[in-house]
């Protein structure tokens, strides 16, 4: 293919969506059947202080579009930022399925990703302890292949039947519509405690993974065991894993709870701003690969959804890499009306029997017929494929294509046969067959039942800093229960995971672990079924550990889009400014001068530098380090407002990398910092690659060891 041809291929979707988009710029204004509008400000009037007049179809017009101008919001993954790119592959893998987009290395397929918490509403903040989603569309040669997953590589349920149950468990409340965007509340753990198959997902949202740094910087999973497909029909056994560039980094729930009061769209504006500055973001797309013949040879079930295949038993391979390098033009265009089916396939690519997903593929269409109006959302814009459609649907609500022609059936003679069925051999998609033979039963598998295995793996495998977390978080969210009993049951069940974690937070919460508590525990099975059969089994221990849990050692070696703070004011020393910023800015920083007050501030050199931010506009949450130049006029100006001394404090409490240059030092010696120059992330008078270092590592954990009591 050449390289004209593949430029052709790449912008294929671009031309398909910029045939829709509108500019307004130097336009005349007109009704939406094109009449130009003399006034649109003031109602027709019997008179100047007459009543408005029902024939005014200019102002019902624009009222109308206005009323109806929302569409339903989604039931969850309300909140959503978007943007477009394109994905790579890097070899080949034939071997296991004919899907061009893994066989074929010239393509550059074009993709929409949406990124999304789970729990709270359009309105609500960026920062909620929630689960992501992370949901790409692949406009591909064979139609579009959508994978709709997650930040975590497991679900809560186990069935689709469940589904129902636990969002409206994770809802406010029904009574009082409280609260929103937050699992710490009775009704979750009232059902959490009684269905404890969602207890891995549950100590994974516990964990920092439920509290991203960055949409950027968070890992993304399709969930599911899928299928690969091969020419020859040979299936194996699938697990799709995105791994980002950048690394995976959290902030703290003390950060997170402030930055939701500082900026509440944190998340958004990182994402939008990044791919704005041409900083573009980057994620690898892996496989796990498991031959069908290997179905039964774990100790866990492949199937389940709860379940993770641990990388040290079956290594991810990394196969391509997806960049996201264009915002929309239209929030509600593209990233509120673009339409996500795990359905959607292409030859290659083949579901399992996962209960969750199985049910998934009738869910989310259900949910799109009702959110864009009928069944041809597919027609929206950002949802068309990038291939030419053609079948025997004509009508239905908000059709916008006119199809030609006498028939609307298959098969006929009068329309030519068309349009005519592909053979496999021009791509057509033919269904795994998978031989079946069983009784219709309402049920699960007992290979289903081992609901705290992988939950203790995962806790063993953390670092000391992320398990304190752990416990943290736990005790924060039963904290906020109010019926004792619950909290109870809960203590009960995470000590079945883990005793010290439990004694930990039961020790917080004023509690004593129960010994016992009533069963059955689990109810996540019909009225009739054996109870004993499907009661939670006793833990297993597989793995010892499984290192690639944890955010201990994920990728360090980057400071790139990382925002530095410089606290600065007139007269800061241009030497230490230039010397830093240049280092910090060469590896990818982004360097903000935080100031007394807005406009500029003016350098010993007696050049103006614009001031990024306001020292009464932003907080220290909002940056990953804090740099002080000197000069002695600058570090007295800091020195007299307090909330300096704050924003030093609190960087210093949430583990950030901090440095000051010769008089900035002043600034240190009036904060808590100064107790605490040994800090191995703190830095007098040093190198700015000392400090890039630093800040590579995202926080010096180390340091919450000796920090926990201090006040800020």
């Amino acid at each position: 293919m050449g390289e004209t041809n593949k430029q052709q291929e790449q912008s294929k979707k671009i031309k398909d969506l910029e045939a829709h988009y509108k500019e307004s710029k130097g336009k005349t204004m007109t009704t939406n059947q094109g009449l130009k509008v003399n006034d649109t400000n003031n109602s027709l009037k019997s008179g100047e202080r007459g009543s408005t007049l029902l024939e005014d179809f200019l102002l019902r017009e624009k009222i109308t579009n206005f009323d109806h101008e929302r569409i339903p919001e989604r039931i969850v993954h309300a909140r959503g930022s978007g943007a477009h790119g394109v994905f790579e592959l890097y070899e080949s893998m034939e071997e296991f399925t004919k899907a061009g987009i893994f066989t074929d290395t010239q393509r550059k397929t074009p993709v929409f990703a949406r990124f999304s918490t789970v729990a709270g509403s359009k309105g609500s903040t960026d920062l909620a302890r929630d689960v992501r989603g992370f949901a790409v569309k692949f406009y591909t040669d064979e139609g579009t292949w959508d994978l709709v997953g997650n930040n975590m590589p497991i679900f809560f349920i186990q069935d689709a039947m469940k589904f129902p149950d636990l969002v409206h468990s994770v809802k406010p409340e029904p009574n009082n519509e409280i609260p929103q965007a937050a699992s710490a509340h009775d009704t979750f753990y009232d059902f959490v405690s009684h269905a404890t198959e969602t207890m891995h997902n549950q100590i994974w949202l516990m964990s920092d993974r439920g509290i991203p740094r960055s949409l950027r910087m968070m890992e993304g999973f399709g969930i599911h065991t899928f299928r690969l497909i091969n020419k020859e029909g040979k299936s194996h056994f699938v697990k799709f894993h995105w791994k980002p560039k950048l690394g995976v980094h959290s902030v703290t729930w003390d950060e997170a709870v402030k930055i939701s009061g500082a900026d509440s769209d944190f998340h958004r504006r990182d994402l939008w701003d990044a791919i704005d500055a041409g900083q573009f973001p980057e994620w690898e797309l892996g496989l796990q690969i498991v031959p069908e013949e290997d179905e039964h040879k774990y100790d866990f079930d492949l199937l389940d959804p709860t379940k993770l295949i641990p990388e040290e038993m079956v290594p991810v391979k990394i196969v391509g890499k997806m960049t996201l390098n264009r915002n929309p033009e239209n929030f509600f265009a593209e990233t509120e009306q673009v339409a996500f089916l795990p359905g959607h396939i292409v030859p290659g690519i083949d579901f399992t029997n996962d209960p969750l997903l199985q049910g998934r593929l009738f869910s989310y269409r259900d949910t799109q017929l009702s959110r864009l109006g009928g069944p041809n959302f597919h027609q929206i814009p950002i949802n068309r494929p990038v291939t030419e459609t053609h079948n025997n649907q004509r009508d239905g609500l908000m059709q916008t294509e006119i199809p030609k022609g006498q028939t609307a059936y298959f098969p006929n003679s009068i329309g030519g046969g068309c349009p005519h069925l592909a053979k496999m051999a021009e791509g057509g998609f033919t269904a795994y067959e998978e031989r079946i033979d069983a009784k219709k039963v309402r049920t699960r598998s007992e290979s289903f039942s081992d609901h705290f295995s992988q939950p203790a793996l995962f806790y063993r495998s953390l670092a000391d800093w992320e398990q304190q977390h752990v416990v943290e978080a736990y005790s924060f969210e039963l904290g906020k229960c109010k019926e004792t009993h619950i909290q109870e049951r809960m203590l009960w069940i995470v000590s079945q995971i883990d005793e010290s974690l439990a004694e930990k937070v039961a020790k917080n919460l004023g509690l004593q672990v129960p010994e016992s508590v009533e069963q059955p525990i689990n109810q996540s099975i019909g009225a009739d079924a054996d109870v004993e059969k499907f009661q939670p089994k006793a833990k297993k221990i597989y793995l010892d550990q499984a290192p690639t849990l944890s955010q201990a050692n994920t990728v360090f070696d980057t400071i790139a889009t990382r925002q530095i703070a410089v606290l600065a004011a007139d007269g800061f020393n241009m030497s230490d400014f230039k010397m830093f910023s240049e280092a910090l800015e060469k590896e990818g920083a982004i360097v903000k001068i935080v100031a007394p007050h807005g406009g500029t501030v003016t350098c010993s050199e007696d050049m103006k530098h614009e001031v990024s931010a306001a020292i009464s506009t932003t907080e220290s949450v909002l940056y990953d380090a804090i740099y002080i130049p000197g000069g002695q006029a600058s570090v007295d100006a800091l020195m007299g407002n307090k909330k300096f001394i704050k924003f030093i404090n609190e960087g210093f409490k949430h583990c950030k990398a901090i440095a000051a240059s010769h008089e900035g030092k002043n600034l240190i010696n009036d904060s808590l910092v100064k107790n605490y120059l040994d800090d191995t992330a703190v830095f007098i008078d040093a190198k700015p690659n000392d400090f890039i270092e630093a800040i590579s590592k995202h926080r010096n954990w180390d340091r919450l060891n000796v920090i926990a009591d201090i006040p800020v």
